[in-house]
């Protein structure tokens, strides 16, 4: 299996790259900004691809699908998972806080899935896995402009898995809650029993990961109740923005992911 994982480098990426390393005959393809951390991790895992790119560089997707062409001539598995939050209210960010996390959390991986589309068609049955959030699902306050980037990106993946079936290539999806990694100050929920409960590793994502592509699974919640709130945000809304606006959201900050 040949397998690609972006945003690599640590958290999620990083956990992911070593559990599909740990598949028969795992053959993976790095990608991430932090050159040196990729290398690390491909010694580590006793070898891998590591291509350093900014997925939002225009000609970071079309680079990408030559190395893994030219590399490898074949594609099996992509996992879209690079993204980042920067936490503000619409009144502090404004458009450019939205226009940010569009381009990393949505444009960048959809430019990245036209490029190595063909390939991963060519090699069917294969598989897509997008990396969402259950800030995609549900929103809060001060985190809107990340939700709109990963609203858009579910919403997109929902429909690429009904496009895609028919060429042979399955897409999965994971929605993470609250995960902790150096990008999530989680220790004020850990260290409460009312809130531990919602805070998951980047190991058990990586297991999501798994299940939602090779394993075929449309998706995934991690931590698994989280798909309650998605629900609950259909059937109950003025409950659930009640309890996802104003203080609480904030104390709660940065967003799942």
């Amino acid at each position: 299996m040949i397998a690609l994982v972006s945003g690599a480098s640590s958290g999620i990426g990083e956990a992911t790259a070593r559990r599909l390393a740990r598949e028969p005959g795992a053959r993976l393809i790095l990608v991430a900004r932090r050159e040196e951390r990729l290398n690390e991790l491909a010694a580590e895992l006793g070898g891998a691809t590591v291509i350093a790119a900014d997925l939002t560089d225009a000609g970071a997707p079309a680079r990408i699908a030559a190395v893994v062409e030219r590399g490898h001539g074949r594609l099996d598995l992509l996992v879209n998972n690079a993204g980042a939050a920067w936490h503000a209210t619409f009144d502090e960010g404004g458009w450019e806080n939205v226009r940010r996390h569009t381009e990393l959390n949505f444009e960048a991986q959809v430019r990245l899935t036209e490029a190595l589309l063909p390939l991963l068609r060519r090699c069917a049955p294969s598989a897509i896995v997008n990396v969402t959030s259950t800030a995609g699902r549900v929103a809060r306050a001060g985190s809107g402009a990340y939700s709109a980037s990963k609203f858009a990106f579910t919403g997109w993946t929902d429909a690429l898995h009904l496009e895609e079936a028919a060429n042979g290539v399955h897409v999965g999806m994971v929605l993470p809650g609250f995960i902790a990694t150096e990008g999530f100050p989680h220790s004020q929920l850990v260290d409460r029993a009312l809130t531990r409960w919602i805070v998951s590793t980047p190991e058990r994502v990586a297991e999501a990961i798994v299940d939602a592509g090779p394993g075929g699974r449309a998706e995934r919640y991690v931590p698994r109740p989280y798909w309650i709130v998605a629900v609950a945000r259909v059937v109950a809304p003025r409950l659930v923005r009640r309890l996802t606006g104003g203080r609480a959201a904030r104390r709660l900050a940065p967003p799942p992911r």
